[in-house]
């Protein structure tokens, strides 16, 4: 990769353009450093590596020639003391849509899949002020490849509440929202279907009567090979091998749901599924079954991807913020700084997202490594 220097041609919508109306948190005497030179060091930055404080500090004093070629930065860069003042006092809420406007600038239209899931920081306990550990619900587009949004809240058990005020901010109209069982909920359903879209939604024991009420279903028509009393199932079957492993899938879904108990009353809903799962390693096979309920008729290849693309969000947008990230090892937690910094991490992440479609093969670790090395890769991801 050639080294460069910041075009003036970009190559994609400018974050920068996106969050400097954010109000600033500061006092006017003391804002040394505009809010814009704060905001590109710490994404610049940590799109590089850095991990903290002092290493945002450092970064801007190495970095300070590439830097003055998109900013002034009259004052140099700023000290590890202004990025954790600023960062506490920044208004979350609002840098959050911001964000999501940016996102919608990105997308040529509205996703087709949405899988919605929550992950806990698990460091951001403060025991001092009695806090839980914050818990951070996102949307994730799989074919998109990128956040598109982000709620906290301060239990795993209040995504309840957190996911249909994330949907509000999400434009998902025609797409397929997928949610794990958590969120296995009627005022969820409801949103959803206001919202336009369709939903696939995991059902477990926290629905008990629907939950065995699917099974015993499933169960009783599994002996007749799916055909018994003219229900029509759909099927679909597909093998996965890797790292030692096969895992078998196979996709059943029905329409015909006028036998379910009409007291259910879920918004929209038109069919159940089931994936049963077989999975080989060596010797050892082992069965799962997993249930759902949809607003999709049994379109069972729709169905089957977007379950597929639901589980994308475990490993396109958890495990790499723990693994190249190092999320949960961050033990930032006072003021508002635990969800900016989330907030930041993800506009990184959409950001070296976008650049690994140009630059095919390259990992998400690998591509950080190289923009530290190379001014010209940097340049590619910041889209300057």
């Amino acid at each position: 990769m050639q080294t460069s220097t910041p075009s003036q041609e970009t190559t994609q919508p400018n974050f920068l353009d996106y969050f400097k109306n954010i109000k600033d948190p500061r006092i006017n005497r003391k804002k040394l450093y505009p809010m814009e030179e704060i905001l590109l060091v710490t994404i610049t930055a940590i799109i590089c590596g850095a991990e903290g404080w002092a290493d945002l500090a450092l970064f801007g004093k190495k970095k300070i020639e590439y830097l003055k070629q998109i900013l002034p930065f009259k004052n140099s860069t700023p000290t590890d003391d202004t990025f954790r003042r600023f960062f506490r006092n920044l208004d979350a809420e609002q840098f959050k849509k911001f964000f999501i406007e940016w996102v919608k600038s990105l997308q040529n239209n509205n996703p087709k899949f949405v899988a919605i899931d929550g992950k806990t920081l698990r460091r951001s306990h403060d025991h001092a002020e009695n806090k839980s550990a914050i818990h951070m619900v996102s949307a994730w587009c799989n074919e998109q490849n990128m956040v598109l949004g982000q709620f906290k809240t301060e239990e795993k058990s209040n995504e309840i509440t957190a996911i249909p005020q994330l949907l509000d901010l999400l434009s998902i109209e025609s797409a397929v929202v997928t949610i794990d069982a958590m969120g296995c909920q009627k005022k969820i359903a409801n949103k959803i279907i206001d919202k336009k879209a369709d939903y696939i939604l995991a059902v477990k024991d926290n629905q008990s009567s629907l939950h065995q009420e699917i099974i015993n279903f499933f169960s009783r028509h599994k002996a007749l090979q799916y055909k018994g009393q003219g229900f029509e199932f759909k099927q679909y079957e597909e093998t996965e091998k890797g790292h030692g492993r096969i895992e078998i899938r196979k996709y059943i879904a029905i329409d015909q749901i006028s036998w379910m108990d009409a007291n259910w009353e879920w918004a929209g809903i038109k069919s159940i599924i089931m994936v049963e799962s077989t999975r080989i390693i060596g010797d050892k096979i082992s069965h799962e079954a997993r249930h759902y309920i949809s607003s999709l008729p049994s379109d069972i290849n729709k169905i089957s991807h977007a379950i597929r693309s639901h589980w994308s969000i475990e490993n396109s947008l958890h495990w790499v913020l723990d693994v190249s990230f190092n999320e949960d090892q961050s033990r930032i937690r006072k003021g508002n700084v635990p969800q900016n910094v989330t907030i930041v991490k993800h506009v990184v992440l959409n950001l070296l997202k976008q650049a690994q479609k140009k630059l095919k093969g390259v990992s998400v670790k690998g591509l950080r490594k190289a923009a530290g090395w190379d001014c010209g890769t940097l340049s590619l991801v910041l889209g300057f």
